[in-house]
């Protein structure tokens, strides 16, 4: 081998130490215990392949190495079967196979984002008398809403949750799917218009984290990232209070501003948030000339209003075509177009 060649090789070897000695490993060693059981299943399913992956690499070099032209290795033309052999070649595979399903199937359901959390890390059991902390997430375009319905406060783009404290998170979107992702707390929970997802998850290591979201959704998807903090109790009361000092309040007319497309959003702080408000964006009626999704499925669920139903969809948004069409909430209104057994149902589910 030429000089030349062995200087290019360890050139080589040593930018790839050094591009790899910059990397964090922060799925495989995480601050929440979610992330970091996730983390361990794929170090077990890592390894259980490797099982098949590194023998089926080595006996390729030996293979190469016994039988090349310039070696007179054994030749056995009349060679056909071997059960010990098969037995190798099949059941280590089937072995794995059962292993990994067997693997899924328990993670599947103890790691179920909809699951509340049992523990708050290995060994350590969530106490009797600790209520997780409920966080309204909604995906906007391209910024992210949290609201705390417990301490009545809301931000844009970032989160602050106490050390060893279960979270809650309630997720739905404005528009288009997005993928609400925190690497160090757990894994992806999609987010989608008109549907809502949850996710249980706790922080044990006080930090600031990365959060954004994994889903491709428009042109300002890049930057569509919001800072995740853990804090304990004492901090994240103070930032709770300095969060309620702000003048801003989240009003259906401010949500309404808010959720029109913007890039590069700052940190905006509420410190008043109007009732029901995470219910109307996931029932898609913040806006109240429009009727709610759960008003008009009670209203199917009841035989529906016949050809007159569809009169209301002719209506603009805000008086504006260029936004499309919506069904008004008049149809929630008490006329002889709707039932009566159905009639005080409606108005009751009027949106708050």
């Amino acid at each position: 081998m030429s000089i030349a060649r062995r200087f290019l090789q360890a050139a080589v070897l040593l930018l790839a130490t050094v591009a790899l000695s910059g990397c964090n490993l922060l799925v495989l060693n995480p601050a929440g215990d979610i992330a970091a059981r996730q983390g361990q299943l794929i170090v077990v399913a890592t390894v259980l392949m490797l099982i098949v992956i590194v023998p089926v690499i080595a006996l390729t070099l030996l293979f190469a190495w016994r039988y090349r032209a310039s070696n007179n290795a054994t030749y056995k033309p009349d060679w056909d079967h071997s059960t010990q052999l098969e037995l190798v070649i099949w059941g280590i595979p089937l072995l794995i196979i059962i292993a990994l399903g067997a693997i899924t199937w328990i993670s599947t359901h103890l790691l179920d984002p909809f699951r509340p959390l049992d523990q708050l890390s290995a060994g350590r059991p969530v106490p009797a008398d600790v209520k997780p902390l409920e966080i309204q997430v909604v995906a906007l375009d391209w910024k992210w809403l949290f609201v705390y319905p417990e301490e009545n406060i809301a931000t844009v783009n970032e989160v602050v949750v106490p050390v060893d404290r279960p979270v809650h998170f309630r997720i739905t979107a404005s528009s288009v799917m997005n993928t609400f992702y925190v690497p160090a707390l757990a894994g992806m929970i999609y987010g989608m218009p008109g549907m809502e997802s949850e996710l249980n998850a706790v922080i044990n290591e006080a930090g600031v984290y990365d959060g954004f979201s994994a889903n491709y959704s428009g042109a300002g998807f890049s930057h569509m990232r919001f800072k995740f903090h853990g804090r304990p109790d004492a901090e994240y009361q103070r930032w709770v209070n300095d969060v309620r000092g702000s003048s801003d309040a989240l009003t259906r007319a401010t949500y309404l501003e808010l959720e029109k497309p913007s890039e590069r959003e700052p940190v905006r702080h509420f410190a008043r948030v109007d009732n029901g408000l995470f219910d109307a964006v996931l029932n898609r009626c913040v806006d109240t000339d429009r009727l709610c999704m759960n008003q008009m499925m009670a209203i199917d669920a009841t035989g529906g209003l016949g050809l007159d139903g569809l009169k209301p969809l002719a209506t603009p948004r805000r008086g504006d075509p260029r936004l499309g069409a919506y069904v008004s909430s008049e149809v929630c209104s008490v006329n002889d177009a709707v039932p009566q057994s159905l009639s005080g149902s409606i108005v009751g589910m009027k949106s708050p």
